[in-house]
């Protein structure tokens, strides 16, 4: 299975095509800084390494599939060795064409590219040697052929009846008694050919071998692959883990708590950028000459997480032989900037839909993007106003007037859920044209035994038959039973607006709109009423439920802290008296301050993810607006206790939303970090970190979910909504392609808090 690594890649420009590793970079320029005029550290956009995944399925059977090696040759044409046979598949094709054809083809194991530009393949009948487009079956060894190496001078091919090696045109058997059972094989530049076995690691040479199988020799005696490391070392992949050695001794061993994501390796390479890339059963992870490692797993790397074999092109792609098809990992040089004309393309061309919504795409088939159609959301108004608030620093960073218009565009659709409903200050969480024939969480009925069931569940749980409704001129659908995270979106999206794009004529429009919601609150004594008369099942602000029922004191915490919020925004826009003498009065009478104190100490099982981002939305209404010393202390010191409360830094919107309130910038190197390292794919590919053994499952930070005791980077996470639990140990929905505003927002909050350069003028 194993092939040439140490000879293959050692003319001088391949190895200067090879300056950056692939996924971590052995070379990497240092990222260029400024400092701005407050003599922060400004990041200066300099070109980074984006990687990306490309299927490749062979055919339409399992056996086709399930690859067991793979080579590159010097033209970049790519070989593999599967269950039913060999195939080659051209550099600038796709489709994968058998090599070995007729009776001949069958079970294959092993293919390699020699330096001399041959192809050798080991199958169930033989080895086989492809040269000059002519392939033509050698004599000599006896077949199956398992495992084929080179040494610089030829090549060795090993089976279950024994060792052959090439030499002067011909293949002579070699005389060692080692194990039938040969995974992998390798030599070195001494002349030794090193054998990994069920019964161990063999050093054989001139007809002596030499066994190492104690455990203190390795970690087990199962030896499924062989590698040299950087430093010349073997690295030896066993079951249990790794161990590297060298020529005689054991210097260390690898398992997953060092960071494999499995106990099962099934095969090592050392890519040109010496970064040695471990197969698992669990992905494959990458481990550079410091130590760092990274993980590639999933749908979103891998077409399967079994990976056999790993192998490098001359443009420093790794191509990946899995269970189920070829994966290539592959890359491209590019800018922050760069990533976000992708990313505002992918925008514009598919997630915004009329009347300028911007939300999901759904697929007929999981995973097939080209199956896509555009798709509600309970959150529609939420998203959109995360979009609002990018589009907003947008223009704040560039006063780039198509932003302003964009902007505009989606405060109108937010305006519009309201006025759709035909109500006083009542709005919609979503609208769909009516003519869609798929919705989701659609109309229905309840039986009493069904009602009961929910009841008993929750019995705050509000049974609402009819969600969907139609607009008066029958032209749209609109969706009831608003939650307060819909309120909490649309008012951190009216004011990202209104303090940073909104012209004159707009901020009339948001002052008028703003206090029509807020009129309504007021009026329904801070329950949010849908078109039936009674409040939706989540939006509840009352005094009545927050201060006196105990089934809401789960909520008491956040929603006091919300309506001051509500309050003091439409108090400050629009210079109403009313705004400011409720807000105190809640604050005075209500105790909705001393509410609010506890929003940094709610009981475990009170604290939901998704509450820390909602708070987020909110504090920079306080701290802008609050003139109060005394009440302006209370929400910078709330602020800071919430910021310490998230010491991983996982969320960027919170982290920047804290240095836009605050004036202090924080983990501003992870934020470069996330936009960096966040994958241009979009499909919110299914995430399955219990299936790693590197991590424990755990109950913190959020007690009521799963998750893993590290926090996942942005590349093996699920498509990161900032609402949504980074830290999940299951995530993803793979009929499901998130809007990319989870990047374009704090990109250009960046941009705009000078943690980000922008481009400069050519």
């Amino acid at each position: 299975m194993r092939k040439l690594r140490q000879y293959l890649f050692q003319g001088p420009t391949l190895v200067c095509i090879f300056i950056f590793s692939l996924g971590l970079i052995s070379c990497q320029q240092e990222a260029k800084k400024t400092e701005s005029t407050s003599g922060e550290e400004i990041y200066q956009d300099v070109p980074f390494v984006q990687e990306f995944h490309d299927a490749y399925m062979v055919g339409n059977n399992q056996a086709d599939n399930e690859v067991r090696s793979i080579a590159v040759d010097r033209e970049s044409n790519v070989w593999i060795a599967t269950a039913s046979g060999i195939f080659l598949k051209k550099a600038d094709r796709r489709i994968w064409d058998p090599v070995i054809t007729g009776d001949d083809r069958g079970p294959a194991y092993s293919v390699i590219v020699n330096p001399d530009g041959d192809v050798l393949l080991g199958t169930w009948n033989g080895i086989y040697r492809y040269n000059n487009h002519l392939l033509k079956k050698e004599e000599g060894p006896t077949p199956p052929i398992s495992v084929i190496c080179n040494d610089g001078n030829g090549n060795y091919a090993l089976g279950p009846y024994g060792i052959w090696r090439y030499q002067s045109n011909k293949w002579e058997q070699q005389e060692y008694q080692i194990s039938r059972a040969i995974r992998d094989a390798i030599t070195d530049r001494k002349g030794n050919l090193w054998v990994g076995t069920d019964a161990g690691l063999y050093l054989c040479r001139d007809g002596k071998t030499k066994l190492y199988q104690d455990v203190s020799e390795l970690i087990s005696c199962y030896v499924r692959a062989i590698s040299f490391g950087p430093d010349g070392n073997i690295w030896t992949g066993v079951m249990g883990g790794i161990s590297v050695r060298d020529s005689e001794h054991l210097i260390k061993n690898l398992t997953p708590k060092d960071g494999l994501p499995s106990a099962s390796v099934n095969c090592i390479s050392q890519s040109p950028g010496g970064i040695m890339w471990i197969g698992s059963d669990v992905g494959v992870v990458r481990f550079a000459k410091d130590g760092s490692h990274s993980l590639r797993f999933s749908k979103r790397w891998l077409t399967d997480n079994k990976v056999s074999d790993v192998a490098f092109d001359v443009a420093g792609n790794a191509w990946i032989a899995t269970a189920k098809g070829v994966s290539a990992i592959k890359r491209r040089m590019m800018t922050l900037k760069d990533k976000e004309q992708d990313y505002y393309s992918q925008l514009m061309r598919k997630h915004m839909r009329d009347p300028w919504t911007c939300g999901i795409l759904r697929l007929e088939i999981p995973g097939d993007t080209t199956s896509w159609r555009n798709s509600d959301d309970d959150n529609d108004g939420e998203y959109t106003g995360g979009y609002l608030a990018m589009e907003s620093f947008r223009y704040a960073a560039t006063k780039d007037e198509d932003a302003r218009i964009k902007a505009r565009k989606a405060f109108n659709f937010l305006r519009f859920l309201q006025e759709v409903t035909g109500t006083e200050g009542f709005f919609a969480r979503s609208i769909v044209p009516s003519d869609w024939t798929k919705v989701n969480d659609g109309n229905r009925t309840y039986t009493k035994k069904q009602l009961a069931d929910e009841l008993v569940k929750d019995p705050r749980y509000k049974p609402v038959e009819q969600r969907w409704r139609k607009s008066v001129d029958g032209k749209w659908l609109w969706k009831g039973d608003t939650s307060s995270d819909e309120m909490d979106g649309h008012m951190m999206g009216y004011f990202f607006y209104y303090e940073f794009a909104a012209g004159e004529e707009e901020k009339i429009l948001i002052r008028d709109h703003v206090k029509k919601i807020m009129d309504h609150l007021i009026k329904t004594d801070y329950n949010l009423i849908d078109i039936d008369g009674t409040h939706t099942r989540w939006s509840v602000w009352s005094p009545e439920q927050l201060n006196h029922d105990p089934d809401w004191a789960s909520e008491k915490a956040l929603n006091s802290f919300e309506l001051l919020a509500y309050l003091k925004f439409a108090g400050h826009i629009t210079g109403e008296e009313k705004f400011e003498k409720e807000y105190r009065r809640l604050i005075g009478e209500e105790g909705y301050l001393e509410n609010a104190s506890h929003l940094n100490s709610k009981n475990p099982a009170w604290q939901i993810y998704f509450d820390r981002t909602l708070e987020g939305y909110l504090f920079p209404i306080l701290l802008k607006y609050e003139k109060d010393p005394e009440l302006h202390q209370f929400y910078n010191k709330l602020i800071n206790e919430w910021m310490d409360n998230q010491p991983a830094g996982e969320n960027l919107i919170n982290n920047l939303t804290y240095a836009l309130a605050t004036g202090k910038k924080v983990n501003t190197s992870q934020t470069i970090d996330f936009l960096k390292d966040a994958p241009l794919d979009l499909v919110d590919w299914p995430i399955d970190h219990t299936l790693r053994e590197d991590v424990q499952i755990v109950r913190s930070p959020i007690l009521e979910e799963v998750q893993i005791s590290e926090l996942p980077p942005a590349s093996e996470r699920s498509t990161v909504r900032w609402d949504k639990n980074p830290w999940a140990a299951v995530q993803g929905d793979p009929q499901q392609v998130r809007e990319p505003v989870f990047w374009l927002w704090p990109y250009w909050m960046a941009r705009y808090l000078d943690i980000i350069q922008g481009p400069t003028a050519k």
